[in-house]
């Protein structure tokens, strides 16, 4: 391929990296994580409330990684109020986990800039060095898209697995239970799917600029030395 080409592909990729990293920096910090309802169990059955009355026992809920914002309906109007993870709701999270969740997304954004400069120096430098020349290339983006896919799946686990949005509901709570009602994935958890899919896509651009993959090259094995040998 001329290399007018590739440094446009490259280029390309290199504005792909560098949103997502700005992408997966936004979304890190934006409490629009999971945005749901939670019924007030005790209100409810406290007066046998039937389906359409259920309403005025359900209240709001979202949150992102380090802070959110809940309103508890229990018959008797909603109580608004704002919490943080850190350091508030460290004993009725699973902390290790949460920790796990931002740290990946601390290297998506690392990584995601380091990329990023790597594309721009494949395309107007002279790469001299492995991480720096096709195979960084590939690593960097293998990374991003790696790191990316798991803070979708290790979020997932914390919400489905660890009931985070009850926990979060019923923290310093003494007279009322409160039960997820409704929760869905907010603008955020998203945002890290597209990161994903952007880092996808530039595993495919560098494809098309014609780099290998690693480790497919496949070696010529010289079979005349074997049979000249044997004649002596």
């Amino acid at each position: 391929m001329p290399s007018r080409q590739k440094q446009l592909l490259f280029s390309v990729s290199g504005l792909l990296g560098f949103s997502c990293a700005l992408t997966a920096a936004v979304a890190t910090g934006l409490p629009l994580w999971i945005r749901g309802a939670a019924l007030c169990r005790t209100g409810a059955e406290l007066v046998n409330a039937s389906e359409p009355e259920l309403e005025k026992f359900l209240g709001e809920l979202s949150y992102g990684l380090f802070s959110g914002q809940r309103v508890k309906q229990c018959g008797l109007g909603g109580r608004a109020s704002r919490f943080t993870f850190f350091p508030g709701l460290l004993n009725a999270i699973p902390a290790g986990l949460h920790v796990t969740v931002i740290f990946f997304c601390g290297v998506v954004i690392l990584f995601s800039s380091v990329a990023t400069g790597f594309f721009f120096f494949n395309a107007f430098g002279r790469p001299y060095e492995t991480l720096q020349g096709p195979l960084g290339l590939y690593l960097w983006t293998f990374i991003c898209c790696l790191s990316s896919c798991l803070v979708m799946i290790l979020f997932a686990s914390e919400v489905k697995l660890h009931r985070l949005s009850e926990r979060i509901a019923n923290f310093k709570e003494v007279n009322f239970v409160f039960q997820t009602y409704s929760e869905q994935y907010d603008r955020s958890f998203w945002l890290f799917f597209l990161v994903f899919l952007l880092h996808g896509l530039n595993g495919i651009l560098i494809r098309l600029s014609g780099i290998q993959f690693p480790f497919q090259e496949s070696k010529e094995v010289d079979l005349g030395g074997g049979a000249a040998d044997l004649m002596y």
